[in-house]
């Protein structure tokens, strides 16, 4: 029986099971197999993704998979690989303030910004979004279309803004956008609430894990969104069920999401070979 350790953290609740790559090379199951298998919450070790961290000697100090519970690969997660960083730290596999990730939708640079305990605080650069698309859709059993705000932050996302989350039922309106034809590859959905013009409230819908009750690129995408819309500035609140991430949309057009990794637990995941 083999056995593989790793580390569970979260980030405001969307909680990754965070591996080293190098031990995960023993053939005995695939990757997507094997973070459909661990991330089930009642049989595995239950999480919203898995992070899968090797260490690169090119212009980024580390690479970072995201895999999602449904075996597919994420192109980018802002908690995720907030998690996986803080592995890092944790681990003490890595000590410089600032680290280089490698993703596959680019290098993203992560600041720690403050470590207390097993609690670790990071400013992530995320990059440039996408143009913004817009559509009007039609959904199941709604009368009115709905106006939906698309970009790529990294990861798809496709926002809605809604004045009153209960009036909508956001989770069956994601589950079907998700998967939606004008999505390929799928999309997170994004419900936004605006509060004032620092403060906006979210509900996730995460291609590949359903609910989450926080996502740093769902977070960075609803701050985008709003300011280009004149809704918001450009630094905004975010306040979703597990936590508020500080996202800022820089006039550079960079943006940057601040926000908390903490440790679950640690462990060791036996399979047979």
């Amino acid at each position: 029986m083999s056995s593989i350790n790793f580390c569970k953290f979260h980030g405001f609740g969307n909680d990754y099971i965070v591996f080293e790559a190098k031990d995960l090379q023993r053939g005995f199951s695939s990757l997507e197999n094997f973070a459909r298998t661990v991330c089930r919450r009642n049989t595995g070790i239950g999480g919203d993704g898995i992070a899968v961290l090797e260490r690169l000697e090119t212009e980024a100090d580390y690479s970072c998979r995201i895999i999602n519970p449904d075996g597919s690969e994420a192109g980018f997660s802002g908690n995720g690989t907030r998690c996986a960083v803080a592995f890092l730290h944790y681990k003490n596999l890595w000590s410089n303030e600032n680290l280089k990730l490698e993703t596959r939708s680019g290098v993203k640079n992560y600041q720690l910004l403050e470590r207390e305990e097993n609690r670790f605080w990071f400013r992530a650069e995320l990059g440039k979004p996408s143009a913004i698309t817009n559509y009007e859709l039609r959904i199941t059993n709604y009368e009115e279309f709905l106006q939906v705000a698309a970009l790529d932050v990294g990861n798809p996302v496709a926002a809605i803004f809604t004045d009153d989350f209960d009036r909508l039922d956001w989770r069956k309106i994601g589950r079907e956008i998700e998967t939606h034809e004008l999505f390929p590859e799928k999309t997170n959905v994004v419900f936004v609430k605006v509060i004032d013009r620092k403060n906006v409230e979210i509900r996730i819908w995460e291609r590949g894990a359903g609910e989450t009750a926080s996502s740093g690129t769902c977070s960075i995408a609803a701050a985008v969104v709003s300011a280009s819309t004149g809704k918001t500035d450009r630094d905004v609140s975010v306040h979703a069920p597990g936590g508020t991430t500080e996202a800022v949309w820089r006039e550079d057009g960079e943006m940057l999401i601040t926000g908390r990794a903490d440790l679950a637990f640690c462990g060791e995941w036996f399979e047979n070979g």
